[in-house]
């Protein structure tokens, strides 16, 4: 396997809050990783920045051995946390965006999952509820065939039997040669994919170890120990 992402001293401010300070990790291929902390603890600033997104940060980022640019984020497959489909479009317009921008989109892995999900291709995505909203985002993500998915509170808005059809999807369509990072909040519907976690709290990496060592060292599941870990 190799080391798809790698991070070191990271530091991250806005304004005088530091948020991230000397955050350094790495991610080899075939692995799906969890990003977990409270509100605020810097989840969404680390996949912000791996994504291209955020520029201005102190420290070495590094994807695929390239600083975010151009070619990192051919590369790199982004569900941001809140709602960026046009409102007013048809949800076929959306895959047709993906496949004339992305020469790794899958229409058809994608038609075939819109399907599954009864979803319209002719419906307009302000008609759609936000659970609707959210699948076709993920499917849209999930269909690209590339080396970074980083998924940002993908499941949020969806219902139980949703969420694990979605789950299903992020595993049956992801390379063996790629990383996931997910960042949630609904840890024990999620954790049985992940194969490691990482706690972000306090500025600072809190917990960085693969789920089946916090199980049997701590005897305890992953949401049990973010309890433990964040008590208030």
């Amino acid at each position: 396997m190799s080391r798809l992402i790698e991070i070191n001293s990271l530091q991250k401010r806005y304004g005088a809050k530091t948020v991230l300070e000397n955050i350094s990790l790495s991610f080899e291929s075939g692995t799906i990783a969890g990003i977990l902390g409270p509100n605020g603890s810097g989840k969404t600033s680390i996949m912000k920045i791996l994504a291209g997104i955020i520029k201005d940060y102190d420290g070495e980022v590094l994807i695929d051995g390239s600083a975010p640019n151009e070619y990192t984020k051919s590369i790199v497959s982004y569900l941001p946390e809140k709602t960026y489909l046009a409102e007013g479009n048809k949800a076929k317009y959306a895959l047709d965006f993906f496949e004339d921008f992305y020469t790794d989109f899958d229409r058809s892995k994608a038609e075939e999952m819109f399907r599954q999900f009864k979803l319209d291709p002719e419906q307009k995505i302000k008609s759609m509820s936000k659970g609707m909203q959210e699948k076709v985002q993920l499917i849209l993500v999930m269909s690209r065939k590339t080396k970074v998915y980083l998924l940002d509170e993908p499941l949020g808005g969806l219902d139980p039997a949703s969420r694990k059809a979605m789950l299903d999807i992020i595993l049956n369509n992801y390379s063996e040669d790629a990383v996931v990072l997910l960042s949630t909040h609904l840890i024990s519907d999620v954790e049985r994919i992940f194969d490691r976690i990482i706690m972000v709290g306090d500025k600072k990496i809190i917990v960085d170890d693969s789920v089946d060592n916090i199980r049997q060292s701590t005897g305890k599941s992953v949401e049990e120990l973010f309890e433990e870990v964040f008590k208030c």
